[in-house]
């Protein structure tokens, strides 16, 4: 298996699987020293660990970025380095850290077997977008002896299918209203980038949860139980709750390895509002070297504190208004505007530049007067879609269809309710998925959004 999962990351820059070596030796070797280690030796070898994983993030990832920006504020030459990002570096760097931290804090012991370890870091299901897993989770299971379990290979398989439908059905034809839109924004009005952001908000859960699902699948056909990365953070009715549903392996690596050491909640609320921001702030720097990932991450940190900041005076006015009685209804408004936040937040992800960015959510800002504009010419070449009309009201289709299955998935566990169906009906379900990944799917040889992270 470590030989599979060595093949499979060479894929990409075969000469990139020594960096992913050095650093798996490194922490390899620390894990065992800061075991054997007492007193203040454990935290030496802990922090060499450390400053080798972050090292190797900070050339690679970060290193043009910080120098471009010193380039442009003092007005000078430094050279850039022409290197490509090896794929997937942010997540089994931040999995590497994960297990010394865990020897470290003697939550789990040092991994003897080198082999086992580096599998540990290169096990090729979440190697390149996560999850990002523990060692108390994965590490046994490597351990554990493997026979085949009709169970799983049925659940996993079923996972995969269902992943390969998102990706190549519901976000890759997404893709294709909302990518021309975020890559020349003006050239479009405020309609249509709109409609691009509300599809990106849909790509993007598509694209990463449906390789998560792929990576738990395969995973699960052989055996192995990986955490799941997602669940349906599009019904959350808040931001923290979102941030409990979306992209689930990073967010709690950052409340247990950042966010709690900075001292959580159990601070003045000053401070606590300044660990949240903070941990945000660096979880928008580890998506990406550039200033609107930094900024979407800043938003995100916002939404929370105000949140918080106003939660007695929001409680108070629902009381007042009555609506709180209405649970149905108080809860869809919290979900809208829930959706509505963390679309706009999604316009600095995607968009080239921070002026980009500002420039689509000033356009939306004209949405009326583009609706009073349509009203008078009818004239729908106005709003110049990338795509035919035919083709987007698809993918609202496409949209509608994905939530009437996470609607469901809220009643019933995914597999109890599969098990319900006859078997001819199960098979008929799986016939036409595949169907639709074959005639519905696009094939432009897309790659998955997080493998740049």
């Amino acid at each position: 298996m470590l030989i599979a999962s060595c093949i499979f990351y060479m894929y990409f820059i075969p000469v990139y699987i020594l960096i992913l070596f050095g650093t798996i030796i490194i922490d390899y070797i620390a894990g065992l020293a800061i075991e054997k280690a007492e007193g203040k030796k454990r935290k030496v070898f802990l922090i060499i660990s450390l400053v080798a994983n972050i090292g190797v993030l900070a050339v690679f990832k970060y290193y043009n970025f910080f120098i471009d920006n010193i380039n442009v504020a003092a007005g000078v030459s430094l050279p850039l380095l022409k290197i490509i990002l090896p794929i997937g570096l942010s997540f089994h760097t931040f999995q590497a850290m994960s297990y010394t931290i865990e020897v470290y804090r003697k939550n789990y012991p040092a991994e003897k077997h080198f082999g086992i370890y580096a599998l540990y870091v290169m096990f090729y299901p979440q190697l390149v977008a996560g999850p990002i897993e523990r060692p108390n989770n994965v590490l046994p299971q490597f351990h554990d002896k493997k026979v085949f379990n009709y169970i799983d290979v049925v659940i996993g398989l079923r996972l995969m299918l269902w992943g390969m439908f998102k990706k190549v059905v519901i976000a890759d034809r997404l893709a294709q209203f909302s990518d021309p839109v975020f890559n020349d924004p003006h050239s479009y009005p405020g309609i249509t980038i709109a409609i691009a952001a509300f599809f990106f908000a849909f790509q993007i859960f598509c694209d990463f949860s449906g390789y998560s699902d792929i990576a738990l699948g395969s995973a699960r056909v052989m055996g192995f139980r990986l955490m799941t990365n997602f669940n349906k953070p599009y019904f959350s009715r808040s931001i923290s709750e979102f941030w409990k549903r979306w992209h689930i392996s990073l967010s709690t690596w950052f409340k247990d390895y950042l966010y709690i050491p900075l001292g959580g909640n159990r601070v003045s609320l000053e401070r606590a509002y300044f660990n949240l921001f903070f941990v945000f702030l660096v979880s928008g720097f580890w998506h990406g070297a550039n200033w609107t990932f930094i900024i979407w991450g800043a938003l995100h940190g916002f939404y929370l504190i105000f949140a918080l900041f106003t939660r007695k005076y929001r409680a108070s006015l629902s009381k007042r208004i009555g609506i709180e009685k209405i649970g149905t209804l108080n809860n869809s408004l919290n979900v809208a505007t829930v959706f509505v936040l963390v679309t706009l937040a999604w316009i600095f992800f995607r968009a080239p530049t921070v002026g980009d960015a500002f420039y689509m959510i000033q356009k939306i800002g004209t949405i009326p007067a583009d609706l009073v504009h349509l009203l008078a010419t009818k004239d729908f070449t106005y709003l110049h879609f990338p795509i035919k009309f035919r083709m987007a009201y698809n993918c609202f289709l496409l949209i509608a269809l994905l939530e009437i299955v996470h609607f469901i998935q809220l009643k019933y566990h995914e597999r109890d309710l599969m098990e319900r169906f006859p078997r001819i009906f199960r098979w008929s379900i799986y016939y036409t998925a595949i169907a639709m990944i074959i005639f519905l799917g696009v094939y432009e040889n897309k790659m998955f959004i997080y493998f740049q992270f």
